[in-house]
């Protein structure tokens, strides 16, 4: 027996009006919600999945074979079997572990599964690294919608041990849903709705009308061909309006020039800037890089701490009162230059409030704090090292350019089994 699990790559559109239609507005009336770890992020999504009635959208970078991935299996089984459409895109690197009886089990119960440019380990290496599908995006009946870094693992709850991640998502119901939905549709290489009829579908009842929010929310995406900076852009405008107080908590800290001019720009001009950084990373490269830039930011002012208690995952950030942002993108060349990532920004004063009490607790009772005068002992191998890191992130995007880029494409791939 044979059973079929597409292969997709969907690096870019297939015209330029697929692109402008991928242009997403502020959309107001939204009710928004932190979630912060898996003890509180899977619940939330699990419930959302188990009352999914006609369809159920999910992308994400990681899934394994851990008690997080087998109940995600079960619930999206058996909303299959209850006539539920449901949708699954996963990564090929981030998922390349996983097994063809646990891809098997999802595609014989009715689960569309979908691998993003899978591709097989060379001398039992995995090779294929560079622009991932990195989003981590849930729609359910078009009608709510989860967003953010956390991925489908037990590495996201606490009783997972020290190397437990800190990370963030969101929840939010409102009128941005049918963005979100439109979007994961149409990366899923699925058929789209226009506008109109897409939106249409919001006022049908639902388990997920609740009272209208106030949030004004904004779909926002990084391609490698229409939407390149996108996220960076984002970033950049609101750390240019600032005046009062940002803050960014981000795991993998080394953006580009223009970003951290801005960061320091803000810094300079009186606003307080904070950045929570890893102090205990998954990744050593990760804190080497971001070290590099602590001298060129402390200077001027900017607060850097480094998360201490647990490898830190999140990709949040806050400007003054009002703007943050929450999502899978990271600031760093992969992120930024090369994957295939998506954030929401938010307008609400009450989540940018609950969302600044978060970050400052952390700050305060889980951090070092970085001194204004810090001066690293000069030894060679640090200025070596430091000299080699810096450079070689400065440069990684142009190096990866000269590899193949991806290419859009929908061809199933099989997974073999026999019958006995």
């Amino acid at each position: 027996m044979t059973v079929a699990v597409e292969h997709i790559s969907t690096d870019q559109p297939p015209d330029e009006a697929k692109a402008r239609d991928l242009d997403y507005g502020w959309q107001g009336g939204n009710r928004v919600e932190l979630l912060e770890n898996g003890e509180t992020y899977f619940p939330q999504v699990f419930d959302a999945l188990r009352k999914a009635r006609r369809e159920i959208l999910l992308e994400t970078f990681i899934l394994f074979e851990d008690k997080v991935g087998l109940e995600l299996k079960a619930v999206l089984i058996e909303a299959a079997q209850r006539g539920v459409k449901v949708v699954v895109s996963l990564d090929g690197f981030g998922c390349g572990e996983l097994s063809p009886a646990f891809l098997r089990e999802l595609a014989e119960a009715g689960v569309a599964v979908q691998m993003f440019d899978p591709a097989a380990k060379t001398l039992g290496i995995r090779t294929n690294w560079f622009r991932r599908l990195h989003r981590k995006i849930v729609v359910v009946d078009a009608e709510v919608a989860f967003i953010g870094g956390i991925n489908f693992s037990a590495d996201h709850l606490g009783d997972y041990g020290p190397e437990a991640k800190q990370d963030y998502a969101l929840q939010v119901t409102g009128p941005v849903v049918a963005d979100l939905h439109h979007f994961a549709l149409a990366q899923s290489g699925r058929q789209v709705r226009t506008r109109r009829g897409w939106r249409r579908r919001q006022q049908r009842p639902s388990p997920w009308h609740t009272e209208k929010g106030d949030g004004q929310v904004r779909l926002i995406y990084r391609d490698n061909v229409h939407h390149r900076d996108d996220i960076e852009e984002a970033y950049i405008h609101a750390l240019s309006q600032a005046q009062k107080r940002v803050v960014i908590a981000n795991a993998y800290f080394f953006p580009g020039y223009r970003l951290l001019r801005e960061i320091r720009n803000a810094a300079r001009r009186g606003v307080r800037v904070q950045l929570i950084m890893q102090g205990q990373p998954d990744v050593l490269l990760a804190k080497l890089a971001a070290r590099t830039l602590y001298g060129y930011l402390l200077k001027d002012g900017v607060v850097i701490h480094e998360y201490c208690e647990r490898p830190l995952h999140g990709k949040v950030a806050l400007v003054d009162d009002d703007w943050s942002t929450v999502g899978s993108s990271n600031l760093d060349p992969l992120s930024l230059s090369l994957n295939l990532e998506a954030n929401v920004l938010i307008r609400d004063r009450a989540f940018n409030q609950h969302l600044y009490e978060r970050l400052e607790t952390l700050a305060k009772n889980h951090c070092r704090t970085m001194p204004e005068n810090r001066k690293q002992r000069l030894w060679l191998w640090r200025l070596t090292v430091g000299f080699l890191v810096f450079h070689v992130m400065r440069h990684f995007p142009v190096l990866t350019g000269w590899l193949p880029a991806h290419k859009p494409r929908l061809k199933p791939f099989e997974v073999q089994h026999h019958d006995t």
